[in-house]
């Protein structure tokens, strides 16, 4: 009777534990793994901010689905290739993907506006951009990351010193036909095991198996092996022995999670002062800009001085010429620092994370501030003084072109002698414009969309995220129990050369794997969410490249077709004044260095006009290259690309 209760009692707690697995697994689902895996790792991470940093803090790697890029995109109506420019909660869903609310991020509060924005163009202040950028930027993001996903190795080196528990259910029926009866058989098998490492190497494990067909084919035998326990335990004695050499993985997975926070610590302050470094020199280049613009109008009202003056015979023709290839230089530069602020702008939007043809205005008064504060530390004279002109904000490119930048290059001054406008006559100055563009100067809309239709690196990289997404289902899948089925037949000869399949053994076997330990596929599940989250995030980073590249390659074009006109005009007026030069010196009326000074500015202008043609069609076959039209054949000629409406 007392083994009849002893055994009654092993079968109850085989069955106890083998209903609770089956419960716990029914009630762990993807999301439930998800929120596992975050917080065994916010936990980790909170622990070693307070060891490696002495604090606490915030730290998170969830991104909300409305972020700020998504709604500058929408808002704004920008180009975007595909959906995951906006993010992956806009991503089309994939076939079994699991049951996890992840890419609605429901839960996750909106990324905070900066104060002042509710649509349309974005102000920034330095502290506001500060703020963007943590929030946007995609490195910042990436490091989190890595820190995250640190964070859950540690967690699986923690679990291997942790008692792990499994459950297993193997079932085989057979039927053999071969003698005078058919024998059928059927084992029945549910098994538990628990197992646990420890610090000096030793792993111990116990297994309990029991026979549920002997069991109720047999209810009254004591000797029929119906439960099977066996325990073992192992220890390294010589290699691999020791606390200091079994913990070692364990120990060095803490310190690196406390050397990437402290890593990350010294990023946060290089990122922030990259961040304040971008926009002051955003700043600086709007302010050279402006004085570009000053420099540009205070030659065109001297070149119209010396008009005048030459008219009235005070002043002599070649002087006035020099003066209108000073004018015509300024205009050169004029348009380079406008070109220079524009590249400079572009490259602090992708730097927060946003998209480059987005509309910001940046506050230039930090830059009045700036130079308030360091004369005053300095006991120095302002060097900055307010503008007369209307005030236009660094970021906005229209109002900048209106107002800070009101370009024009030959305004009221011909290559001719001519009556000059009045010294009090306004300056208007004219912009670049489309009259006279080639036929590859396309709106910069068209060249984009032309571009997210044909670039292939742009088609690999949205493959990844399709990819990335089929791994996420992937990794999903290792977290169910495992139900494995098979099939055997033995058909054997009776000797008399003939094989019967009504004689033969047929046998059919399942094994029920539950998953009780998934630490490591659940952390591998939590890492693919991370994976997705990155190729989304390299889609974005390559559609903000391309928008860049494109957006400078049109201005680089626009800014070498002024240059061919400005260059056509210098060459005309240095050939003038080289004719003139030679006229007055055979008349005695000037030095020879006059003459070679006139013969030294044509050769000078020669080459300009030159090195402008060279660089145009260079900028036209760069151009082509970005929008991913310019086709080159097995023998490495290339076909050009002809734009519908610009052929000539």
């Amino acid at each position: 009777m007392r083994y009849m209760r002893a055994r009654h009692r092993i079968i109850n707690i085989v069955a106890l534990i083998g209903l609770s697995a089956t419960l716990a697994v029914g009630c762990r689902t993807t999301k439930t793994h998800r929120g596992e895996a975050d917080e065994a790792a916010m936990k980790i991470i909170e622990e070693k901010q307070q060891q490696a940093l002495g604090r606490q803090e915030p730290f998170t790697i969830e991104t909300p689905a409305d972020t700020l890029r998504r709604r500058l995109l929408l808002d704004q109506q920008l180009p975007y290739a595909g959906r995951a420019s906006l993010g992956v909660s806009d991503l089309k869903a994939v076939n079994y993907w699991p049951d996890d609310d992840y890419t609605s991020k429901a839960k996750v509060p909106p990324t905070s506006q900066p104060a002042g924005w509710s649509g349309g163009v974005l102000r920034l202040a330095l502290v506001q951009a500060l703020q963007v950028a943590a929030q946007n930027s995609r490195d910042y993001q990436s490091r989190k990351e890595a820190i995250f996903t640190n964070a859950l190795s540690l967690e699986l080196e923690r679990d291997d010193f942790r008692a792990s528990f499994s459950a297993a259910l193997n079932s085989t029926g057979s039927v053999d036909y071969g003698g005078d009866d058919p024998v059928a058989n059927v084992v029945t098998t549910p098994q538990v095991g628990a197992s646990r490492r420890f610090a000096n190497g030793a792993v111990a494990s116990v297994n309990l198996a029991l026979d549920i067909v002997k069991l109720l084919t047999q209810p009254h035998s004591f000797n029929t092996d119906i439960v099977k326990a066996d325990a073992s335990i192992s220890m390294p004695l010589l290699r691999g022995a020791g606390q200091h050499i079994v913990m070692e993985p364990l120990t060095q997975a803490e310190r690196n999670v406390a050397y990437d926070l402290l890593e990350f610590e010294q990023y946060k302050r290089t990122f922030a002062v990259s961040i304040a470094s971008g926009y002051l020199s955003v700043l600086r280049e709007f302010d050279r800009l402006k004085n570009q613009r000053d420099g540009y109008e205070r030659i065109i009202r001297s070149t119209r001085y010396s008009r005048r003056m030459a008219d009235s015979g005070r002043l002599s023709e070649i002087q006035y010429d020099q003066a209108f290839q000073s004018q015509l230089s300024g205009r050169e530069s004029w348009i380079s620092a406008q070109q220079s602020y524009q590249r400079q702008l572009d490259t602090f939007k992708v730097l927060l994370g946003l998209p480059p043809d987005a509309q910001i205005e940046l506050d230039g008064t930090e830059l009045q501030g700036l130079a308030a504060a360091t004369t005053a530390a300095l006991s120095l004279p302002s060097p900055l003084q307010p503008s007369t002109r209307p005030a236009s904000r660094p970021g906005d490119v229209a109002g900048a072109m209106a107002a800070a930048t009101l370009p024009a290059a030959t305004q009221g001054v011909s290559t001719q002698p001519s009556t000059a406008p009045s010294m009090d006559e306004e300056i208007i100055l004219e912009p670049l414009t489309e009259e006279g563009a080639g036929r590859f100067e396309l709106p910069e809309e068209q060249a984009i969309r032309l571009a997210f239709a044909n670039r292939p690196d742009l088609q690999t990289a949205q493959g990844d995220v399709y990819d990335a997404q089929r791994k996420v289902v992937v990794a999903a899948d290792a977290l169910r129990a495992g139900l494995n089925v098979s099939a055997n037949a033995s058909i054997v000869d009776r000797g008399n050369g003939q094989i019967r399949a009504e004689k033969g053994r047929y046998s059919v076997s399942g094994a029920l794997d539950l998953p009780l330990e998934r630490t490591a596929q659940q952390n591998s599940y939590r890492s693919s969410l991370i994976s997705l989250e990155r190729a989304t995030r390299s889609v974005q980073q390559l559609e903000d490249d391309i928008k860049t590249s494109i957006r400078n390659q049109l201005r680089r074009l626009a800014q070498s077709r002024e240059s061919l006109k400005t260059q056509t005009v210098a060459v005309s007026v240095a050939r003038r004044r080289v004719m003139s030069t030679d006229l007055q010196l055979q008349a005695g009326r000037i030095p020879i260095r006059d003459v070679l000074d006139a013969q030294s500015s044509l050769v000078s202008a020669q080459d300009a006009l030159t090195s402008a043609l060279v660089t145009y069609r260079v900028s036209e076959l760069e151009l082509q290259r970005e929008l991913g039209v310019l086709e080159v054949n097995h023998e490495g000629l290339w076909r050009e690309y002809a734009p519908e409406g610009r052929l000539k």
